[in-house]
């Protein structure tokens, strides 16, 4: 079963957990790292708790939620090792598997609807990387 960790600030705390059910319905496990509340809260906090978890091998990837996905992906993208997306299509999310090997997902729940990034969802968590030329290009993302 694959681990996926996932949180949100409070803009995207409706739609986290609707992932949290869909993710339980494709056998995924789901970690859930937060927020539990419709309070205000900081998205850093929340997008380097995911990046945490998928940096020290306890998640396979992550999904990260705010309320348009944008603060969640520069949060998450200052992480070496991290390869946050955001996506809103799933052809985005495909891609950014199958070129970039992103292992995070980022969603806006106020600019995708539940449906459209559900399917967002599944067409991430479903895509592999396809390694080749892509290889070397993500070497010079991260150099030594």
């Amino acid at each position: 079963m694959r681990r996926i960790a996932i949180a949100s600030d409070h803009g995207g705390l409706a739609l986290k957990e609707e992932l949290k059910r869909f993710l339980a319905d494709q056998q995924m496990d789901s970690i859930d790292l937060g927020t539990h509340a419709a309070d205000s809260v900081d998205y850093p906090d929340f997008a380097h708790a995911v990046c945490e978890e998928i940096l020290s091998c306890r998640a396979d990837a992550g999904i990260l939620v705010c309320g348009t996905g944008i603060g969640m992906s520069i949060a998450a993208n200052r992480r070496r090792g991290i390869r946050a997306a955001l996506c809103t299509d799933p052809y985005m999310a495909r891609m950014s598997r199958e070129h970039n090997d992103a292992n995070v997902l980022c969603l806006g729940e106020r600019v995708v609807g539940t449906g459209l990034a559900l399917s967002i969802a599944l067409a991430f968590l479903s895509s592999t990387f396809a390694g080749g030329r892509h290889s070397r290009r993500l070497a010079k993302i991260d150099p030594p």
